[in-house]
């Protein structure tokens, strides 16, 4: 069995763009799928996937995964860009999606079989003010909810471009997050997306006193700081948070402050989930041997695909540490599957993010995990188990624009982490 052609599929069903990497073979209908989504730089990835990838692919056996991973990894010579391992993911899905097909197997039981029939789920909700945040709360445990996290005014509580509209996620505000168009002087040289973080850390410890008081100990209650303090101001918020018991705390501090992490974990007992940004090793082996974070939480398409997710999943699990893998809308299905087979099989499974999956994304991607009383489950077809109406997928043309939400600043202008 060979590889015969390595393409990239653009597509953006929910509005949010999308890279899908199909590998092809010479045995009729055989096919592979993999997520390669950097949403931010996606043309950028289907150039690497198309003009790089493809013709070093070409003719290899695709049972080789582990070879054919180290071969796209240091064939660029330099390694760990974000475009290029999300490249190398989406091509490295699609040969685990391949080598399920020929074995007639779903991934899952490739990887040693299921530990558990389903992966408990995460949820976001937001708001302009608590008691919007408590009524959308409210509204995802009526649906069956039994985790949610909680902002108030997106990252970094920009309350004022949060409305009744976009508080939840929907089609049109995915993640229920700032979009802000500028500082409020139309001259400035620093356009951005301003936010105060002052008034965004003091707003937090409040809003989960007034969730907790009202809906107890009956869900499990996160939040997402998305790197917008300084290191000592997450260290305070984590230790204001102690008394509500979240099942974490996001993203607290950037991926190479390891110091500030070592410091935040003598001062605070709240649970810190920590990855999404992680390109190298470096950045999380400290974290995981040192055992500075409770979760993982690995953008998997950003760290190069399945094959280096189930190792660093069975290097956290020698440390204590469970996987949270990043599941925002900027993860295709294909991504989300992969996300699902990894939760199934590894027994150090913590909890999995998932924003929402719209129709026509399920249009588009058959197969798609179902979403069903605050679990995500998944089908028994071999492989990853879904597929790509590359038609249907057509009429939604991804467009490029200039990113807003990662043009974050401080209210002098600083520029900061989104």
């Amino acid at each position: 069995m060979k590889i015969t052609r390595v393409r990239a599929i653009l597509t953006a069903p929910d509005g949010i763009a999308l890279v899908v990497v199909k590998v092809e073979t010479d045995q009729d209908g055989l096919y592979g799928l993999g997520c390669a989504t950097f949403t931010q730089r996606a043309t950028v990835v289907a150039k690497a996937v198309e003009d790089y990838l493809d013709p070093l692919l070409q003719g290899r056996d695709p049972a080789n995964i582990e070879d054919l991973w180290h071969l796209m990894y240091v064939n660029s010579y330099w390694r760990n860009s974000g475009v290029l391992n999300n490249a190398i993911s989406g091509v490295d899905m699609a040969l685990w999606d391949i080598k399920g097909k020929v074995a007639n197997m779903p991934v899952y039981d490739l990887l040693g079989g299921k530990c558990r029939e389903a992966a408990m789920v995460y949820r976001h909700a937001d708001g302009r003010d608590p008691k919007e945040v408590l009524d959308n709360v409210l509204k995802y445990q009526a649906d069956g909810a039994l985790a949610v996290r909680c902002q108030m005014g997106g990252y970094g509580g920009r309350v004022k471009d949060i409305t009744k509209r976009n508080a939840r996620p929907s089609r049109k505000a995915p993640q229920a997050t700032h979009r802000g168009k500028g500082p409020e002087r139309a001259d400035s040289a620093f356009p951005g997306a301003y936010y105060d973080p002052d008034a965004y850390a003091r707003s937090i410890p409040p809003l989960f006193e007034y969730v907790r008081s009202k809906i107890g100990d009956s869900l499990f209650l996160l939040h997402d700081i998305h790197e917008r303090l300084a290191p000592i101001d997450a260290i305070r918020m984590a230790k204001a948070l102690e008394p509500y018991r979240l099942f974490f705390l996001e993203d607290p501090l950037a991926p190479d402050q390891i110091e500030w992490f070592r410091r935040l974990r003598d001062q605070s007992a709240t649970p810190i989930a920590m990855g999404e940004l992680h390109n190298n090793p470096l950045e999380w082996r400290a974290l995981i041997a040192e055992q500075l974070i409770d979760f993982i939480r690995t953008h998997i398409s950003q760290i190069g695909g399945l094959t280096p997710a189930r190792k660093q999943a069975a290097l956290a699990e020698s440390f204590g540490v469970r996987t949270a893998w990043h599941g925002p809308g900027d993860v295709s299905p294909v991504g989300h599957a992969a996300n699902l087979h990894l939760d199934l099989a590894c027994h150090n499974f913590g909890i999995q993010e998932v924003i929402f999956f719209g129709e026509a994304l399920k249009e588009v991607f058959p197969g798609t995990p179902e979403l069903r009383d605050g679990y995500l489950w998944p089908n028994s077809k071999p492989g990853l188990g879904i597929d790509l109406d590359e038609k249907k997928a057509a009429r939604y043309p991804i467009t490029v624009n200039v990113i807003d939400w990662t043009q974050s600043r401080w209210p002098d202008g600083t520029l900061w982490t989104p």
